[in-house]
């Protein structure tokens, strides 16, 4: 994998081989975020999935980037399984910059999603010197679990959290999901799916193990795309009441406005923009001046069209999203 620093005007001012990445399947570098104080310790954090003796792994490491050059490598969380599938990998500070949240996907190990013991299928939070907070539900990293493979974070100006993620694939495809991301919840991967709950079990997946227990508190999504419409949502990107996010099978750029009635916060429409334009969409962030959202696409990725340009990074004005 690259560490490529850009201009603001698009140029390539530096380039960086991350050496100890394994490009298999899904996984390789897959995250990265920046130190809520980047402009002094210069720390940067990356998500990457590595080769170990015992199989496929990922793991969030944090170098000190200077001059275009980076260095002081240092493991923050290691051990997160891997596989050629469901890596998750993207890694993002929380609104009070304190916590560093990671999204990990179950290594096609959909059971262990519902494990508070190991680490895939979950959202993990860490300080962002890799120790456990205090305040974490489970003694460890994991923040919340039960997810099939997260690939969006973002937080909407109440400090809410809110991810996208990858519903079901194959032949039934479909029911990807946005979620209410809440501390120690469990998001009923890989027994709930869509609008199922402990007590209508519709089995997309496994039935739930005693779906009439009291204690079942499977939490459904807050909005999901139906069993029919995939978006593969690879990112979440949030700028005032805006839900943004990219989808790779969907090929668009997908927005939803976040409403309040009353204390009830929701979702509205989930709208489709420049369907196909572009081809498949990974990663939409906006940018320092909220003039502008900034996307990836990831056509080179075995599962695209590529056209002579692929890959891209491209800047496209907020006002451009008509809702």
């Amino acid at each position: 994998g690259q560490l490529i620093e850009l201009s603001p005007d698009g140029n390539q001012i530096a380039a960086n081989e991350i050496d100890s990445v394994a490009p298999r399947g899904e996984g390789g570098l897959l995250g990265i975020a920046l130190h809520p104080d980047f402009a002094n310790n210069r720390w940067l954090y990356l998500y990457e999935t590595y080769g170990a003796e015992d199989g496929t792994r990922n793991r969030v490491v944090r170098y000190q980037y200077r001059n275009g050059e980076i260095a002081n490598r240092s493991v923050i969380i290691d051990g997160i399984p891997g596989a050629a599938y469901h890596d998750g990998g993207r890694i993002a500070f929380g609104p009070e910059n304190t916590y560093l949240f990671v999204g990990a996907g179950d290594a096609g190990s959909s059971r262990e999603a519902q494990s508070t013991s190991t680490l895939n299928g979950k959202i993990l939070r860490l300080n962002p010197d890799g120790s456990i907070p205090e305040t974490n539900p489970f003694g460890n990293a994991i923040y919340s679990f039960g997810h099939r493979n997260p690939q969006g974070l973002a937080w909407d100006r109440l400090g809410r959290l809110r991810s996208t993620e990858h519903g079901r694939s194959g032949v039934r495809s479909g029911l990807d999901e946005i979620n209410l991301i809440k501390r120690g919840a469990n998001y009923g991967w890989p027994y709930l799916e869509g609008d199922e709950t402990c007590q209508n079990d519709r089995m997309y997946s496994p039935a739930v193990p005693d779906k009439t227990q009291s204690n079942c508190s499977m939490l459904p999504p807050v909005i999901h795309s139906g069993p029919d419409i995939t978006w593969a949502p690879a990112s979440a990107a949030i700028y005032d009441k805006t839900l943004y996010f990219g989808g790779l099978r969907g090929q668009a750029i997908y927005t939803v406005q976040i409403k309040k009635s009353g204390v009830e916060v929701g979702l509205g429409e989930v709208k489709a923009h420049f369907k196909k334009r572009f081809g498949r969409i990974r990663t939409v962030k906006v940018g320092p001046n909220n003039q502008y959202l900034y996307v990836t696409t990831s056509n080179t990725d075995g599962r695209g069209n590529p056209e002579a340009s692929d890959d891209r990074l491209i800047r496209i004005k907020l006002r451009a999203f008509d809702f």
